[in-house]
């Protein structure tokens, strides 16, 4: 599935954005690994940018945010992305300090495998309740009234979660617990939770490899981020939000829910818990990059600090299509500054 991915993207996009190449560097080999939520957006942008860059590459691995987290800390490579950021104890972890960079953000939907079904709307005070096994049948009286018209089968519903240390887990049970005081009691939030132990519950690892187990699975669902939905054009629901309002994820709602979100902090690890507009998709964050604030080579540090510029301007020309919301202008203004730290 991540090879279709990843086929996918480059296909489309290793073209797309003419840029101004950035200063070139000889055999610069930089290594990165950690969150598949934005993997098909960092393929595409390595790609291209080994293409502009001559001498300079940069391999990406998606092992899920917690593992490329843990690599990043122990500096076994250069960077790491994480859906959850990195936490003040970690920080602590880490020899040379770091900086946090968002270069992205992204909406995580929850994909289900109903056919016949072309449109689902889930209740905000429903769709939590999947998620601790408290609703378990796809003709459940609450999600029956929220889609008059649609014939939901009487089947158990089958929950497809994460079973790797994840920064999607981490911004999803974040919202759950927001949103719903039964999910926050029983499950909490973090890169990882301890599930509920019932049969209906199944494990799968990284984004792709939910989004491939809902596929192949009639009643499935599972959350993942919105892009691997579009690129595998994998049915998802409609959302409650706190308005009282079903949407679906896209760019507008995505937009949306960034723009409550608030920029004033010391640094950018910023949250979007619950968006307020009735516009918003309810579950919309921002991703980020990790990197050493003393690498320790200043070949690499030179060639992320360019990277980081230039993903956060020409790149981001590239987040649409991909299904990711392109960063306010306030931060890209942010993350080109604090990028000068990368040394």
């Amino acid at each position: 599935m991540k090879s279709a991915f990843l086929r996918c993207v480059l296909a489309a996009f290793v073209g797309m954005v003419v840029a101004t190449a950035p200063a070139t560097a000889q055999n610069v080999r930089i290594s990165g690994a950690g969150a598949s939520f934005p993997f098909p957006l960092y393929s595409a942008w390595f790609q291209k940018y080994s293409q502009i860059t001559p001498g300079v590459r940069i391999d990406y691995q998606s092992t899920g945010s917690g593992a490329g987290v843990q690599q990043f800390v122990q500096r076994l490579i250069d960077f790491a992305g994480s859906d959850a950021a990195i936490s003040d104890e970690q920080i602590a972890k880490v020899d040379g300090g770091v900086v946090v960079l968002p270069l992205t953000a992204g909406e995580i939907v929850l994909a289900y495998n109903l056919p016949g079904v072309a449109e689902l709307r889930l209740p905000r005070e429903v769709y939590p309740l999947i998620f601790t096994g408290e609703v378990n049948r796809w003709n459940d009286p609450r999600i029956v009234k929220a889609n008059p018209g649609v014939t939901l089968p009487d089947q158990t519903i089958t929950v497809v979660r994460r079973s790797d240390s994840s920064g999607t887990t981490f911004v999803f049970t974040q919202h759950l617990s927001a949103i719903n005081a039964s999910f926050k009691e029983k499950l909490g939030s973090g890169t990882t939770v301890q599930w509920p132990s019932l049969p209906n519950f199944v494990g799968a690892p990284r984004n792709d490899g939910i989004t491939a187990t809902v596929a192949q699975t009639p009643g499935a669902i599972g959350y993942i981020e919105y892009g691997f939905a579009k690129l595998s054009n994998t049915p998802f629901a409609l959302l409650e939000n706190k308005s009282g309002e079903f949407v679906r994820a896209g760019d507008e709602a995505g937009q949306a829910a960034l723009a409550s979100a608030d920029f004033s902090g010391e640094d950018l690890r910023i949250w979007v818990t619950d968006p307020s507009d009735a516009k918003a998709y309810p579950i919309a964050t921002f991703t980020w990059l990790l990197f050493f604030k003393k690498h320790g080579n200043e070949q690499i540090a030179a060639a992320l600090r360019d990277f980081v510029k230039w993903a956060a301007t020409d790149g981001q020309a590239m987040a649409s299509e991909l299904g990711y919301i392109p960063l306010p202008k306030i931060v890209v203004e942010r993350v080109i500054a604090e990028s000068a730290k990368i040394q």
